[in-house]
């Protein structure tokens, strides 16, 4: 499956950097997103030289979003691109 990173998790004046907001293609509410929970994660950099993996950890919203743990911060540059569920 491919997804797209979509933001950082972060409230009003905080970011945290190592949780993303992430859409899943196909993916369109609430329960077949819940279904997903606990699935790996992978993003590789535009170079290819850099992989962070992560955990998806439990739905966002109500019309599919993810709410993912990442082992270390994202770079502003993941925003936008694509990971792969594994």
């Amino acid at each position: 499956m491919e997804a797209t990173i979509l933001n950082f998790k972060g409230g009003k004046h905080t970011q945290v950097n190592d949780e993303m907001i992430v859409k899943i293609n196909g993916v369109d509410n609430k329960t077949e997103a819940e279904k997903l929970v606990s699935k790996n994660v992978e993003w590789v950099s535009p170079s290819g030289k850099k992989t962070i993996k992560g955990k998806i950890v439990k739905a966002h919203g109500n019309k599919g979003a993810l709410r993912v743990k990442f082992e270390k911060g994202m770079p502003g540059q993941s925003i936008t691109t694509k990971l792969k569920v594994l």
